[in-house]
């Protein structure tokens, strides 16, 4: 990894308040995209659950969307109820979640976010989703990336 730590202990613990089974994996190179990780890891990009930070009329609004996808932001915002749903910049990523664009987890953010989860990666026994940090994913299902985020189940690509 070039030396550069990686310390996830305190994600590994946020993971494990939330009972998730998985556990915080080191990439030996970053990942800020959904195909590198997927290349890492050795599994289809559809599988990887990308992060995606937007400002739904100014408010936060994070989109856990399968790899296979880009995001259709007039659909998200008929699906939120926003008039303008656009990427955020990254000083706002950081503030809204306390993570860097590259590594943004779909959890451990410094308050709740409104989130919507692909139904595309229900597809998918394991998905990977970034855990904090460009080096490091973590294995979750659907089902449990719902649960953890308090997620909605939306068609979010095109």
């Amino acid at each position: 990894m070039g030396g550069v730590a990686v310390d996830f202990s305190r994600f590994a613990g946020v993971l494990k308040a939330l009972d998730v089974t998985g556990e915080v994996r080191e990439l030996p190179e970053p990942a800020p995209t959904a195909a590198a990780a997927a290349a890492q890891l050795g599994c289809d990009v559809g599988a990887i659950a990308n992060s995606l930070v937007f400002a739904a009329d100014g408010a936060p609004l994070l989109v856990m969307t399968s790899g296979a996808h880009r995001v259709d932001t007039s659909r998200v915002a008929a699906l939120v109820g926003a008039s303008v749903v656009a990427r955020a910049d990254p000083q706002s990523v950081r503030d809204w979640t306390g993570q860097a664009i590259g590594g943004v987890a779909p959890v451990a953010h410094p308050a709740p976010i409104q989130t919507l989860v692909d139904t595309w990666l229900s597809r998918y026994a394991v998905i990977w989703a970034a855990a904090g940090h460009p080096h490091t994913v973590f294995p979750t299902s659907f089902r449990e990336l719902l649960r953890i985020t308090a997620g909605t189940p939306a068609e979010v690509g095109e």
